[in-house]
C-alpha cells in the first residue's frame, strides 16, 4: 500500500532509527518461488512447509551484501489439486512474490490436499513468466519445486521452462518426495540439471523432530511484548487485518508446536520479517521521515488523536522498545542454539536434510555464496 504524501505546517524534528537496527540492502534482494504439490499423498509435506517456514527465514536472516541485509520475498504456488481448474493446468498463484510473511503464513495454513495431476513443466513455467522476479544482477533468484509424480507429466516440457529460467537468471532447485533412485527415474535429478539447481530427496511424512529448550517461555512472552510495538497503518480494515493476522500466525505456529511458535518468535528479530509500508516502525527504520507523509486519518487510532509532536515521540518509544526486546530475544535464541546443540549430541544422529525445510537450508547456504553474499 502506498503512503500518501501530506504536508504538514509544523516543523518535526526527525531523529535516526533505534540503536541496533540492522541496514538493510535494498538494492538486493532475495526471490523464492516455493511450487508445492498439494496432490492426495502431499498433507506431509505441507505440513513441513508450515512447520518449518520460520526456520528456513531464519537461514535467509543471515545472509549479508554489501554490509546490509537483502529484502526477502517469497511466492507460492500449489498445483496437481483436483479442486483447481483443469483448463489452467491444476496449478495456482496462491501468494505473488511478497515481503509480507504474515501472508505468506496464511496462505499455508490454507492450503488442502486433493488428487489430480501434476504438471511440473507448467507450474515452473508460469512461476517463471508470471512473477515479478527482481532485475538485474547481485540478487538470488530460486525455484523451490517439491512433488513426487514424474517431473515429465504435462504439456509443457520442463526442459523448456528451466531453460527459461537459466535465461533468466533463476536457479531451479527440484525437490523429490521419495527416494533418490525414484527421482532419478522420474526426471527430478534431470530438472535440476537444467536449472542449473539441486537435485533434493526427502520424506514427506517424516515428523520435524522438536527439542524444548528452558528458553523458550521466555522468548514467548517477549513476543507478546514485541507484538505491542507495532504501529499499523493504512485505511482500518488494512489496520485491522495486519493486526488480526499477525496474532493469527503466531496461533497458527503454535498449533503445529511451541517451539514453532519459538521459531517464529526469534525470526521476528530480524530485518528479513520486515512490514515496511504497514507498520510505522519498519517504514521509520528506512525512512526517519516516514511519519510526515502519512495522512492522519491513515494513522494508527491512539496516533491519530497526538499531536505532531507526540506522535513522533511515540513512534521512537515504540521502535526503541521493539530493538531492546528484539536484542533480549536474540541473546536467548543464542543461548537456545548451543543448548539444542547439546541435546542434539546425545541423539541419535538423524538427517536434518530428510523434510523440506532441511532440504532448503542445504541449498541455498551453497547457492548464496556463489551469488555473492555473505554468511557469518
Amino acid at each position: 500500500m502506498k503512503r500518501m504524501l501530506i504536508l504538514f505546517s509544523v516543523l518535526v524534528i526527525f531523529t535516526a532509527p533505534a540503536a541496533g537496527a540492522r541496514a538493510v540492502a535494498t538494492d538486493t534482494a532475495i526471490d523464492i518461488a516455493l511450487l508445492l504439490d498439494t496432490s492426495n499423498s502431499m498433507d506431509g509435506l505441507i505440513k513441513q512447509a508450515k512447520t518449518q517456514l520460520w526456520t528456513i527465514v531464519q537461514e535467509f536472516s543471515e545472509a549479508r551484501r554489501h554490509g546490509g541485509t537483502p529484502t526477502l520475498r517469497v511466492a507460492l504456488f500449489e498445483y496437481g489439486n483436483t479442486n483447481l481448474p483443469a483448463r489452467e493446468g491444476y496449478i495456482r498463484q496462491v501468494v505473488p512474490l511478497t515481503d509480507n510473511l504474515d501472508e505468506l503464513s496464511e496462505a499455508l495454513f490454507g492450503l488442502t490436499t486433493q488428487g489430480g495431476d501434476e504438471y511440473c513443466g507448467q507450474v515452473l513455467d508460469e512461476a517463471i513468466t508470471r512473477l515479478d522476479w527482481s532485475r538485474g544482477g547481485g540478487h538470488y533468484r530460486a525455484v523451490f519445486i517439491a512433488g513426487n509424480e514424474p517431473f515429465s507429466q504435462g504439456g509443457v516440457d520442463y526442459r523448456t521452462a528451466c531453460g527459461r529460467a537459466v535465461d533468466r537468471s533463476i536457479v531451479v532447485n527440484t525437490i523429490h518426495c521419495g527416494s533418490r533412485e525414484e527421482g532419478i527415474r522420474g526426471f527430478w535429478q534431470d530438472g535440476a540439471v537444467q536449472g542449473k539447481g539441486e537435485a533434493l530427496n526427502i520424506d514427506q511424512d517424516r515428523q520435524v523432530r522438536h527439542i524444548p529448550c528452558p528458553q523458550d517461555p521466555q522468548i514467548i512472552k517477549l513476543n507478546e511484548e514485541l507484538n505491542k510495538t507495532y504501529l499499523w497503518y493504512g485505511t482500518e480494515d488494512f489496520r485491522l487485518h495486519n493486526f488480526d493476522n499477525q496474532m493469527r500466525q503466531d496461533r497458527n505456529a503454535e498449533s503445529l508446536a511451541p517451539e514453532v511458535a519459538v521459531k517464529r518468535a526469534i525470526t521476528k528479530t530480524s530485518p528479513m520479517y520486515s512490514n515496511r509500508s504497514r507498520d510505522l516502525v519498519d517504514t521509520y527504520g528506512d525512512d526517519p521521515a516516514a511519519l510526515a507523509e502519512v495522512e492522519e486519518e491513515l494513522l494508527p487510532e491512539k496516533m491519530q488523536k497526538m499531536s505532531v509532536v507526540e506522535r513522533q515521540a511515540h513512534l521512537q518509544v515504540m521502535a526503541q522498545k521493539r530493538a531492546d526486546l528484539q536484542k533480549e530475544i536474540q541473546k536467548l535464541s543464542v543461548e537456545r542454539e548451543q543448548y539444542l546443540a547439546t541435546e542434539m549430541a546425545r541423539m541419535e544422529k538423524e538427517d536434518p536434510e530428510a523434510t523440506l525445510g532441511g532440504a532448503i537450508v542445504q541449498a541455498v547456504r551453497q547457492q548464496l555464496t556463489s551469488a555473492g553474499f555473505e554468511r557469518p
